[in-house]
């Protein structure tokens, strides 16, 4: 977003006095062609400014019967005010709409205010509260920011890093002396989460196990990145307000998701929800990546993913390109991701180069988060998963694959370029055409592995038969491999096998068909079906972040497939820290899963709702085509 700016540096061109080539011919079959005539109209433009000298015009006589008069003629207007005004638009018009709309929407908010009461209009004026705060902010920081940081925050800086040799560790046992004691006090109603901070433990346990380099692992990375995992957790889990904000925030996105029902109804027809799948979720991920291109058009993307960037830079020491990559993981694929930094990936560090593939490992996409939602997964812990889950990313890749060389990048800034299209319809047009290919490959994908899953556990059940065991299958098998993985995070004993099923078929298949799977749970306990297979909510909750993830071996080749053309000569540096960095994004989605089994307090979701000083609303509307 453009900042403010007062100084106007704008230049101006002085017009030539020559005559010009170029003619405007005036045909008046009134006017005389007398050169006493001709005197006094160009006394008459000389006076008003339009023309410059004589020479400006030329009458010709011709012989024609009738007089006629032809006047030859440039006309040069310079108005400076003109010139100024479109150079300040051309600088400033997206901070000059903004200022525009932000006040229509105060008055608005104001009047409605006036006329239906305050609890209608709470979310419309919050909003219009926030974009205030937004532009008075880059206004301050545009034209003071300097001398605030000079005045205020580079002594403070300067008298910190003077002391940080010693001020670093009492600071760490004072973070952790609090932790410990949170964690002591919460738990002790509920001695059960006790088991996911075991957990938490163990996967990092192993992470330093398997370590490339462990003399050479820098803490502060990974202490920082565990430590925002959980304050992300902390705020949104167990605070009324970062709990009530994101349980309203799923809701309007699950709201907003449904006009797709418009589109797919018109295209598809009344019947469209016959066939769920297809005619149903897909299209959300064509509506989804529309508004996500129209939000990178108007600039919001950019911004949001900068100041995460920033977050996480300053705070884990992690250079401009793998802390941009991980904060546009958030919202984007693992495959678009990383066309944030593409001009720097051919000179990336390895240890880059693995935290930029685990975080596309560690986290989704915005496409298919809308999808997830459809299946009747919560919005809200899938919006936090994909939040809790960047930061992560980068502590585990960093515990797994440590820097051991300097990048380029550490101590510069990034600028995003900003959206290529002309107007905000390209945009939306660009962004629904780019989901053809996403739709087209997950469709794929499901047709192709739910069918080798059936051969697969055909042929598992045909050997078991051999032996007396024919209810032997992949499931079956994986019910058992990664049930301690399951505990560990939390999940209930009774309901480990289910939730180690589903980790399996999210890691050797693909985190959709697993979704889909857990959305059957879902609806099993929802509809309250007779003798069909249940979970408990918290174990559905841990299931949901376990699973919010691309660490799955079909993403090997899609994440080469997509880097590769970006860097060529990285292709094999990335094909050697593949299957590292596919075991970190998978501990990177289980220690979020930990981190949600250690903060989620069930009473929160029963006998109250803290929604309830939130309109809910806003874009709760049924539409109709």
């Amino acid at each position: 977003m453009e900042g403010f700016d007062s100084k106007d540096n704008i230049s101006y061109s002085t017009p030539k006095k020559s005559a010009p080539k170029n003619t405007i011919n005036f045909n008046d079959s009134g006017i005389d062609g007398r050169s006493s005539d001709d005197s006094a109209m160009t006394d008459q433009l000389e006076m008003s400014g339009i023309a410059d000298s004589k020479k400006a015009l030329k009458i010709d006589d011709d012989d024609s019967p009738l007089p006629t008069r032809r006047i030859k003629t440039q006309v040069f207007v310079d108005i400076p005010e003109m010139s100024k005004f479109g150079e300040i638009w051309r600088r400033h018009n997206f901070n000059i709409v903004t200022i525009i709309i932000t006040n229509i929407l105060l008055v608005y908010s104001i009047i409605a205010i006036c006329i239906s009461g305050f609890k209608k209009v709470q979310v419309l004026f919050g909003l219009t509260m926030v974009l205030w705060f937004c532009l008075i902010y880059m206004f301050i920081r545009e034209h003071w920011g300097d001398a605030i940081y000079r005045a205020c925050i580079k002594p403070c800086v300067a008298v910190i890093n003077s002391q940080w040799k010693w001020l670093k560790w009492l600071c760490i046992l004072v973070i952790l002396a609090l932790i410990g004691v949170f964690l002591g006090l919460d738990t002790a109603k509920e001695p059960e989460r006790f088991i996911s901070v075991a957990g938490l433990f163990v996967n990092i346990s192993i992470c330093w196990l398997f370590s490339a380099r462990r003399s050479k692992i820098k803490w502060r990375p990974v202490l920082w990145g565990l430590g925002l995992q959980f304050i992300f957790g902390l705020l949104i889990l167990r605070t009324p307000q970062g709990f009530a904000t994101f349980k309203f925030l799923g809701q309007t996105v699950q709201s907003f998701l449904d006009f797709t029902d418009v589109g797919a109804k018109f295209v598809f027809g009344d019947d469209f929800m016959k066939h769920f799948f297809a005619f149903k979720v897909l299209p959300v991920i064509v509506f989804f990546s529309s508004f996500i291109s129209v939000c990178y058009y108007i600039g919001i993307m950019q911004v949001v993913i900068k100041k995460v960037a920033w977050l996480m830079q300053v705070t884990m020491a992690t250079s401009a390109v793998e802390s941009l990559n991980a904060a546009g993981n958030i919202f984007v694929g693992q495959t678009e991701a990383p066309l944030l930094v593409r001009p720097f990936l051919s000179h990336v560090t390895k240890s880059e180069l693995h935290a930029i593939m685990t975080g596309g490992f560690a986290t989704i996409a915005g496409g298919v988060l809308a999808a997830y939602i459809e299946f009747g997964v919560s919005a809200s812990h899938l919006l936090s998963a994909s939040v809790m889950s960047a930061p992560a990313a980068l502590a585990i890749s960093k515990l797994l694959y440590p820097e051991t060389d300097k990048p380029e990048t550490l101590d510069e800034d990034i600028h995003l370029p900003s959206s290529g299209e002309r107007n905000v319809i390209e945009a939306a047009a660009k962004g629904a055409s780019t989901a053809i290919a996403l739709v087209a490959n997950i469709a794929a994908n499901l047709i192709a592995f739910l069918a080798f899953l059936a051969f697969f556990n055909a042929i598992l059940s045909w050997l078991g038969s051999m032996v007396g065991h024919p209810e032997i299958s992949f499931e079956y098998i994986c019910s058992y491999l990664l049930r301690p993985v399951a505990f560990l995070m939390g999940v209930q004993w009774k309901d480990c096998d289910v939730v180690a099923e589903l980790l399996g078929i999210k890691t050797f298949l693909n985190e959709f068909v697993a979704y889909i799977r857990l959305s059957g749970f879902i609806t099993n306990r929802r509809k309250e079906i007779g003798d069909a297979r249940t979970i408990s909510v918290r174990s559905e909750i841990l299931a949901t972040y376990a699973l919010c993830g691309f660490s799955n071996f079909s993403s090997i080749g899609i994440q080469i497939g997509g880097l590769g053309p970006m860097a060529p000569t990285r292709t094999g540096d990335m094909a050697k820290v593949a299957m590292r960095a596919l075991f970190a994004g998978t501990i990177a989605c289980f220690m979020t899963a930990c981190i949600a089994g250690i903060l989620y307090d069930e009473s929160m979701y029963e006998g109250r709702s803290l929604l309830a000083a939130v309109n809910t609303t806003v874009l709760n509307t049924t539409v109709s085509p």
